[in-house]
């Protein structure tokens, strides 16, 4: 029998792309699983592919308080105590400093850390002694003009991780995070992007990312798990899954072999 089987988490953000890797994951190793989405097509498409699997999909907006307090009625009454609390769910949206509006930049915020910070607050006390928090962050090390708010929501994130890694420290709670670079999702991370704008942030991934490639989302979801599970001696760490992308490594030229000498 699995080591994982009857055991027990909760996705925010898991209806696609990471969120939606990092479920399907939990539930090939025999968890149940609740997820959260607030997209109507992204929740049916979720509802079609995880049929008759052990997931439970709720449709919540991180940014609602009342959406957040219902989410935590759901946890108790389909799962009871939880295992890992996986806290997924972001948006992002390009603006530079003149095209930027007082809306983004609260809608941002309000998803991304008052919505992750909340969402822990109502759902911790559901988590088991010895049980694991990840959150996702975001590989910021190289500065990206237009992200300046979603940055700085993800920083602000990252920091509430750590903070919170201390405070639970006497229930033996991990709290740590995985922080992608250029990972291939059908949006990229960011609202409204066209097809031309997609293409063009893949090319820049494999450009800028030192493996020449971007990641998938089944990459971002083994580091993921490993932080839930398998690394138990590890808590207030951001792990970086982005192909050597923030960690100053050159990026090697088309005629570079790699080969030892």
């Amino acid at each position: 029998m699995s080591a994982y089987a009857g055991k027990k988490a909760v996705v925010t953000g898991g209806t696609h792309g990471m969120g939606l890797a990092i479920v399907e994951a939990l539930l090939a190793k025999g968890m149940e699983v609740v997820l959260t989405g607030r997209n109507a097509r992204t929740l049916d498409e979720a509802r079609t592919r995880l049929a008759e699997r052990a997931a439970h999909i709720v449709a919540s907006d991180a940014a609602s308080m009342t959406d957040i307090d219902d989410l935590g009625a759901v946890v108790e009454q389909q799962l009871g105590r939880i295992d890992a609390l996986f806290v997924n769910h972001g948006t992002a949206e390009f603006q530079t400093l003149d095209e930027a509006t007082e809306e983004s930049y609260d809608r941002q915020f309000a998803v991304n850390t008052k919505g992750a910070f909340f969402t822990v607050r109502r759902l911790a006390p559901l988590l088991a002694d010895g049980g694991a928090i990840v959150f996702t962050t975001v590989a910021n090390d190289v500065v990206f003009p237009g992200l300046s708010a979603y940055s700085g929501s993800k920083e602000a994130l990252r920091a509430i991780s750590q903070v919170l890694a201390a405070e639970l420290l006497p229930r033996r709670i991990r709290v740590n995070a995985v922080a992608p670079g250029f990972i291939e999702t059908p949006t990229m991370g960011v609202v409204g992007l066209t097809e031309q704008q997609r293409a063009d942030f893949l090319a820049q991934g494999e450009r800028s990312t030192p493996l020449r490639r971007n990641g998938t989302v089944e990459e971002v979801a083994k580091a993921a798990l490993f932080l839930a599970f398998d690394a138990t001696f590890t808590t207030g760490v951001e792990l970086p899954v982005d192909g050597g992308w923030g960690q100053g490594l050159t990026v090697p030229s088309d005629n570079t072999t790699g080969a030892a000498a």
